[in-house]
């Protein structure tokens, strides 16, 4: 089962975010053959971190609140709040198959929370520019509670633009970069 994890930072916990960046690297190692995609969500600038996504393919619910829970900044108090999701994978791959590179162009995580009836539940035509794309869903898979997407774009209006805007309760539009340790 595939889940999306997005930890939102506490103001003021960037110190302790970065005393902890090697503990949560380290961390993530344990969980990369799950990996579909992860990296910082970022300030409107680009220079400074506001949260973490990832998106990783567990046995179940449990696994995946193990997982948000146990991590080392969460542990610590780094996270305002966690956002964790049952996610559907449609485009069938993860970020390093992502054809168009890990750095060029302005990346965005588009979530698309749920408030009616489900709208975007298919991958756009446009297909491109997408690094991830599905819906977001309740523990047993059965309910629709939103849309979460990575993508390329070339600014924020653009990425909300990718989907149904009057179909959602509220549209956050975040920018995100590619993680991992670097190389």
């Amino acid at each position: 089962m595939e889940f999306l994890c997005y930890h939102r930072d506490r103001p003021g916990s960037l110190p302790l975010r970065d005393e902890l960046l090697e503990a949560h690297w380290s961390y993530m190692d344990g969980f990369a053959r799950e990996m579909i995609a992860r990296g910082p969500t970022l300030t409107d600038d680009g220079a400074l971190p506001t949260g973490s996504v990832h998106v990783l393919d567990l046995p179940g619910p449990a696994a995946a609140r193990a997982f948000a829970f146990e991590e080392p900044g969460y542990q610590a108090g780094v996270y305002r709040d966690v956002l964790l999701r049952r996610w559907r994978n449609l485009l069938g791959r993860t970020m390093w198959d992502f054809p168009g590179g890990r750095t060029e162009g302005a990346r965005y995580l588009v979530l698309g929370l749920g408030g009616g009836q489900p709208v975007d539940l298919a991958v756009p035509a446009d297909r491109e520019e997408l690094i991830a794309y599905g819906p977001l869903l309740s523990d047993d898979g059965t309910a629709w509670l939103g849309t979460a997407v990575l993508l390329r774009a070339p600014d924020p209006d653009a990425a909300r633009a990718v989907l149904t805007a009057d179909g959602y309760a509220d549209v956050e539009v975040h920018r995100w970069q590619f993680g991992g340790r670097p190389s």
